[in-house]
Order: structure tokens, then sequence, then C-alpha cells
């Protein structure tokens, strides 16, 4: 391995990744944590490998007719750091018992436990979402409520994370789920350049709650919310407000408020807050600026505020963060 951006890769940074692999699971979805796992390797920012298990090593044939070879066994799941089910059938089948007991002895034993998309079913049925936040794609939302009651299903989010366990909307949203892994174990700077290498976005906003009732309205750069958005990226430093992004757009707080939340699933407080974060991180990465100098910049107003900001967002302090990320 080599260094990348400053980034000098060590055996801890090493992660094996078992992602299962059924009859009938849709190629996109087989591909989606391959291709950025795969990508943090190739890239020499860490060295990580993916290997593709099922019930029984040898083959699987995807929704598309391909027969996939090479496929491992069981065994690969015990042995790797992160355990993913990329999907599940569309009928919502339950989860046998063997890939049940997987997952709950990949938890135990301290990996993490990915359910992307559909694959959230998979999580739920081997108890691991019990009493926790969860989502998956829109259209399973009510069969996984039913199911199991006492998982709380969030529509608003992209994904969630628990540390243990993590899940993620529909489709796509499992890319933003596994650039997720990659920025909280090898920081921001090593996500977004995956993320660019890959031509997508680093970070996105929202949920998938706009998809449930009505298609996401089109971007363009008539878009008004699109254009406050840039203006505001060039003005995170100053204390912005949400009657000044309104103003901005030549729109009532109200009316703003709301064509903001139909075009990003998010509130401009929470957009603002996060975009200012990912600006923390970028700087607490790259340069040794102090804290309190790099809350100011970020347009936190004070240090205190960051460490609040940062400590509610990642679990962690700004100095322990940059300790660990330090890309220079």
């Amino acid at each position: 391995m080599h260094a990348y951006d400053g980034f000098v890769p060590t055996e801890d940074d090493a992660l094996q990744i078992a992602v299962y692999a059924f009859d009938g699971v849709t190629m996109f979805h087989l591909a989606v944590p391959q291709l950025v796992f795969d990508e943090v390797r190739r890239l020499g920012l860490a060295p990580w490998r993916t290997t593709l298990f099922a019930d029984r090593a040898g083959s699987v044939r995807t929704a598309e007719g391909y027969r996939i070879g090479g496929v491992s066994g069981p065994a690969a799941a015990r042995a790797a750091d992160v355990v993913v089910v990329p999907s599940w059938f569309d009928d919502g089948r339950r989860v046998g018992p063997a890939l049940q007991e997987a997952l709950r002895a990949a938890r135990d034993r301290g990996a993490t436990v990915a359910g992307l998309c559909l694959g959230a079913v998979a999580v739920a049925d081997a108890g691991l979402l019990a009493g926790r936040r969860a989502v998956t794609h829109w259209q399973a939302m009510d069969m996984l409520s039913a199911r199991h009651p006492d998982v709380a299903m969030d529509a608003t989010v992209l994904y969630i994370d628990h540390g243990d366990v993590l899940t993620s909307a529909g489709t796509a949203s499992a890319i933003d789920a596994c650039l997720h892994l990659v920025r909280s174990r090898l920081g921001a700077v090593a996500a977004n350049q995956v993320a660019r290498d890959l031509v997508v976005a680093p970070h996105r906003e929202g949920g998938q709650a706009q998809y449930v009732q009505r298609p996401l309205p089109p971007r363009s750069t008539d878009d008004p919310i699109s254009r406050v958005m840039e203006w505001a990226l060039l003005h995170l430093g100053e204390p912005l407000t949400v009657d000044q992004l309104a103003a901005a757009a030549h729109m009532s707080r109200r009316s703003f408020i709301r064509a903001f939340g139909t075009s990003t699933g998010t509130t401009p407080a929470a957009w603002l807050r996060s975009r200012r974060l990912d600006d923390a991180r970028r700087m607490l990465e790259s340069t040794d600026l102090p804290v309190d100098q790099v809350a100011a910049t970020c347009g936190f107003g004070s240090a205190v505020t960051l460490r609040q900001s940062f400590a509610a967002a990642f679990g962690t302090s700004p100095s322990e963060y940059r300790r660990r990320f330090d890309a220079r």
C-alpha cells in the first residue's frame, strides 16, 4: 500500500468485508459495497478486502440471470470485520436460522453488520434492531414495521448507524451508507476521494420521505433552492439564519422552509449544520488551526458550539477526531 493525499495506511486500517449473496439478488445491490470498499484499496487508502459469501460455497444466480461463481461459504462471515446484507428478496420472506445466527454472531464478536436497502429485513429478523431506529426502502417500511413493531422506522434519513449495526434506505442510498463507513473509519478526506473517483456526491442530505407520496422535483440552475444552497456554501462562516436564506431565495420564510424540505428532504438548519460539520472535519484533517479558529471559520461561533455539535453528530470531540484522521 502507498500514501495518498498524505494518508499512510497501516495494518490497523485493514478490513475484511463479507457481502451476502443469494439467488435473485440484483447486480446493482451486490456491486455497490464491492465498488465502494474496493475503491479504498485501489486508491491505496487502506488494505480493505471484500468477499462474497452465501449459505453454501459455489455460485449464485442474479436477478438479471447471470451466474456468479467463486462465492465463499459461511466461514467468510465468521472472519469478517464488516458483514453486509446488500438487499433481500422482494417478497420479504423471513430470514433463515443460519443467516440469523451468522449476523448475531458477527455483531456479538464486534463486527459491524450492515443491512442495505431491503437488507434491513434480514438484520431486523436477526433481532439486531429491537428497540432501535432503522431505515429501509420506503416500499418495505410498513411491512417491516408490522413484522417488528419494536423497531422505529424512519423515512427521513438515508442511513442510520448505531455503531454495531447500520441500515440504509432504498437502492442508491447504499452508496451513501458505504461512503459513511469509509468516512467513519478513514476520515472525510478518504471518503471524499473515493466519492470523487466514483463520481458521486460524498454526502447527501435528507431521506426518502419525498419519494413516498410524490417524486422529487427536478433540480436546475433556475431552482431558487439550488442557488441558495450554492450561495450558503460560500458564506458558511457567517451567522446565517433561515430568514436570510429565505430572503436570498426571494421567498417568504414559510414558503422557503416548505420548498427546501421538498427539494432536499431536510430542514435549512439541519442542512447548514451538516455542511459546517463537513467543513470542520476537512479543516481538522488538513490544517493545524486551533479548534476555536476552525469553529469561527465554519460558522459555529464558538469552540463550545462546535464541540457540542461534533459530539452529537460523530460521538467524539474535534481534538480526538484530528488525532485519528490528521492527513498531514
